[in-house]
């Protein structure tokens, strides 16, 4: 039996849950950053599959998926390499902001990072952000609108961090990731495109 749509009060009730998670990861100290962080990718992606699965028209893995998923993410890259250039040449605090992003994984072994980040975190976060926010988001006001509302989100968590920086980078980067579902309609390469970024700036090339 096909499962109903979720409501309006329940698409709310993850952002809020987003916006603790997030909260607990960038403010609170317990633990380590890249666990916190892992966790609460995971649990939204629980979460999310649970509330509504992916249709699998939506989870297309091919040729042209990884390529376009490999692709994107040089160029995600590329864009962030210039934007730190760019940043850190008329902006007197991105430099310090952007160290600040990457002293949270001080004490996590790099090797951990790379793991985390390529097969558990990265996937997660598409699942909630783009496969279950944005494509309910999208059906309910369209394309644009739910593509927009879905960055907004996104960068939005990311305010915790009380990092300009790593909100504007949230932002960019949400986009970038939003703008490939809305235009293919593919999880698989978003996913790919996220998971290789983030475990190549983090933990490979690192642009601090």
């Amino acid at each position: 039996m096909k499962r109903p749509e979720p409501s309006w009060p329940l698409l709310l009730i993850t952002v809020l849950l987003a916006n603790v998670l997030w909260f607990a990861t960038f403010y609170l100290t317990f633990s380590t950053f890249w666990i916190k962080i892992t966790i609460s990718a995971l649990s939204l992606a629980a979460l999310s599959l649970w509330i509504r699965p992916i249709r699998p028209d939506r989870l297309h893995l091919d040729v042209k998926a990884v390529l376009i998923g490999l692709v994107s993410a040089v160029a995600l890259y590329l864009i962030f390499w210039a934007g730190k250039e760019i940043s850190t040449a008329i902006l007197p605090f991105a430099q310090q902001q952007i160290g600040g992003v990457y002293g949270k994984g001080t004490g996590t072994n790099v090797g951990i990072i790379f793991f985390l980040l390529l097969f558990v975190t990265g996937p997660c976060e598409e699942l909630y952000w783009r496969g279950f926010l944005q494509d309910r988001l999208m059906v309910r006001f369209g394309g644009l609108q739910g593509w927009l509302l879905t960055t907004a989100v996104y960068a939005g968590v990311h305010l915790w961090s009380f990092n300009f920086m790593l909100i504007g980078a949230a932002a960019v980067a949400g986009a970038f990731w939003g703008a490939m579902y809305w235009r293919l309609g593919n999880l698989v390469p978003v996913i790919i495109s996220h998971s290789i970024w983030s475990a190549v700036i983090f933990a490979i090339l690192p642009l601090s």
